[in-house]
């Protein structure tokens, strides 16, 4: 019997090799780290270092559970789905607790009564708020559907995936996530029609207030 390398390498890592789990590491962390980045609508790239990091803890806890009947990408990508999902959760939480007090950037300096001095290639005022609006309804039109749903999405059309991957990650044959994800499409587009038009009653309404 021909044993791949991967094959190898993760029986060294369960040997206990420190530069086995080293190997592993390098060989996976950057496609983990994008892959993580690329889930969510407001991850920043240390939100998806934190992820990825916590993705290789859980490797290193649950190798062994390990049994390759897929490839171990793919193994490893379910378990960044479902600590990314997590973070998000988290974060979000965290959000609505208030989280962390913000910095202003109007803030002076008690001593020198220095400011900030931030040079920005930001667009328009005008464009950005208009960009801002409407990734603020994507996002809430996505965190309106079912979490499988969400998923779904979010493989397809944020981490870029293809048909074959997601349906390795998700356990479905390729006709049934093109299929889902139609429905997905639909369901998404019903709350982000719902969204605007909410979005235009009230401004309608403030506009008759002033």
């Amino acid at each position: 019997m021909i044993i791949k390398p991967e094959a190898r390498l993760i029986s060294r890592c369960l040997c206990g090799e420190t530069a086995a789990w080293d190997e592993l590491f390098n060989c996976h962390y950057v496609s983990t780290c994008s892959f993580v980045f690329q889930l969510g609508l407001n991850f920043t790239r240390e939100d998806a270092e934190e992820v990825s990091q916590e993705v290789f803890l859980n490797v290193v806890r649950n190798l062994k559970s390990f049994r390759g009947n897929c490839q171990f990408q793919t193994w490893l990508f379910r378990i960044a789905l479902n600590n990314a999902r997590d973070y998000r959760q988290r974060k979000m939480a965290l959000k609505r607790g208030g989280g962390r007090e913000p910095i202003s950037l109007h803030w002076i300096h008690p001593e020198t009564g220095l400011t900030w001095d931030i040079a920005s290639n930001a667009p328009e005022p005008d464009v950005a708020l208009v960009n801002a609006e409407r990734l603020f309804l994507l996002g809430q039109a996505l965190d309106g559907l079912e979490s499988s749903y969400r998923e779904l999405l979010e493989l397809r059309y944020f981490a870029g995936l293809s048909y074959e991957a997601i349906s390795k990650i998700l356990d479905l044959n390729t006709k049934t996530v093109g299929s889902r994800l139609n429905a997905c499409l639909t369901k998404l587009k019903v709350n982000l029609d719902k969204l605007v038009a909410r979005q235009s009653s009230q401004k309608s309404r403030d506009l008759l207030e002033i």
